[in-house]
């Protein structure tokens, strides 16, 4: 009882796996060596197969694709040149702005009042005194943004930084403007005189 499991299987009629027959060696052939045979040394042998040839219409809109493709790389190329300069002309606006405010701001050290003002979509504020709020507020003064600081300065001056460079200019009050774009000169949000907080 100590078959094994090949004499087992041969019993109940399996053969054993036949012996591959040896192949007889064949010399190597020789290669031109100019011209490499496929499938050595160069590329793979691809097999042949015959293309269809290629109709107008096809290269028409392979001639269409290129252009369009040509002319999308030239207007991303113009768009970001166009970019580039802008921002180059931003920051030379910027640093004539800086050079032209030094010395010219009037930001008092001892301001004890805010005056709240909208730039940029927010609300921001700068440090006044009673005198400067009362000309700020009569637009005969300005506030500059600079470098994240807001500069009071006087009107010329504003005048002058808003033609080196207009979105500097955060606070620019016109006396002259009508009463009719603040929501609340209606008469009913006027504060009675005799109101006592």
């Amino acid at each position: 009882m100590s078959n094994s499991l090949r004499d087992q299987l041969l019993g109940l009629g399996f053969k054993d796996a036949p012996k591959p027959a040896a192949r007889p060696k064949q010399e190597p052939r020789r290669q031109d060596a100019r011209k490499p045979q496929p499938g050595q040394g160069g590329k793979p042998a691809r097999p042949s197969r015959p293309h269809a040839p290629r109709t107008r219409e096809d290269i028409d809109l392979a001639k269409a694709y290129a252009i369009r493709a040509q002319k999308e790389k030239e207007e991303r190329i113009e768009a970001e040149r166009l970019k580039q300069e802008e921002a180059r002309q931003r920051r030379e606006a910027k640093a004539k702005l800086e050079a032209f405010l030094q010395g010219k701001a009037l930001n008092a050290a001892d301001a004890e009042y805010v005056r709240h003002f909208e730039y940029g979509g927010k609300i921001k504020r700068v440090h006044v005194t009673a005198e400067q709020l009362k000309a700020l507020n009569a637009g005969q003064l300005g506030v500059v943004q600079l470098n994240g600081r807001y500069l009071l300065v006087d009107a010329a001056v504003l005048a002058e930084a808003e033609a080196i460079f207009a979105p500097a200019v955060a606070l620019k009050v016109d006396p002259n403007a009508p009463a009719a774009d603040d929501p609340y000169s209606d008469p009913k949000y006027q504060v009675p005189d005799d109101l006592v907080w």
